[in-house]
């Protein structure tokens, strides 16, 4: 069976991770480019990927990953634009751009060509990633189910409307960040303690890892596993009265509406 050809254009930590995702899925051949050639070309030995030209991947890729800033977004379109205007054959634009919507691209390509919006975060690298996605109407069922298979050893995808992409965004693009601050204020808390750094950071981490799973799996909400943690005048309940007296939720509820808040800004 021919491989699909899937490009990537911007070899940067979610651009590589992405790649190195989807040489797993054995059905894709690998094609890389970047104004840095030696970041490609290190991401080709580690994928058994090429590096080739940005007009290459422009013209032959089935599935073209647009990994560069959205503040450079409009000069890499207008580049590619009319090699990929004059292709006959099927291809999918992927774009991961923070903030710019589907219409945006329509407007700088002069045209409208399939493309499917994801917003992936850096969990990919360890196939853990939450992949939010929004395809356009030329997007098929048959699209989809294949865009799946060649992302499926990225983690989680989930399909959204558009209008709420940059909301999903919010939490799992940049909540990483801001689940890496807690950990990071436990392992100190834990070295204050007298633990040392690294098993403190062990404990912090794990300890996330498996509420997380147990969160997923269990089918109950994250307040009712909350509760079953808490015995009543117990050790837990006393931290955790500690975080709502600090105003915790009121804190991260700010923290993920000033996310939001830049994302819309540089879709502008």
């Amino acid at each position: 069976m021919e491989k699909i050809k899937v490009g990537f254009i911007g070899c940067g930590n979610m651009g590589g991770a992405l790649a190195k995702a989807v040489s797993k899925s054995g059905i894709c051949e690998i094609l890389l480019t970047d104004v840095d050639t030696d970041k490609a070309n290190a991401l080709a030995v580690s994928t058994g990927g090429k590096t080739v030209s940005l007009e290459k991947i422009a013209f032959t890729a089935k599935y073209i990953f647009l990994g560069v800033k959205p503040q450079m977004m409009a000069d890499l379109i207008n580049s590619i634009k009319d090699l990929l205007k004059s292709r006959e054959d099927k291809f999918i634009l992927v774009t991961m751009a923070a903030g710019i919507k589907i219409a945006s691209f329509n407007d700088m390509l002069d045209a409208k060509l399939p493309m499917i919006r994801i917003m992936p975060n850096t969990p990919v690298a360890v196939g853990e990633g939450m992949i939010l996605y929004a395809p356009c109407r030329a997007i098929t069922k048959e699209d989809e189910i294949e865009f799946a298979d060649i992302l499926k050893f990225a983690g989680r995808l989930d399909k959204l409307a558009e209008e709420l992409i940059d909301a999903g965004c919010s939490i799992s693009g940049c909540g990483p960040a801001f689940v890496y601050m807690f950990a990071e204020s436990m392992a100190k808390a834990g070295e204050e303690l007298g633990l040392s750094g690294e098993k403190a950071i062990e404990y912090a981490a794990q300890t996330l890892l498996g509420a997380a799973k147990l969160m997923l799996t269990s089918g109950k909400t994250p307040e009712t596993l909350r509760v079953e943690v808490c015995s009543p005048k117990g050790s837990t309940i006393e931290g955790v009265m500690s975080l709502q007296n600090s105003d915790f939720d009121k804190n991260v509820n700010h923290a993920l509406k000033a996310s939001y808040k830049r994302t819309k800004e540089l879709g502008k």
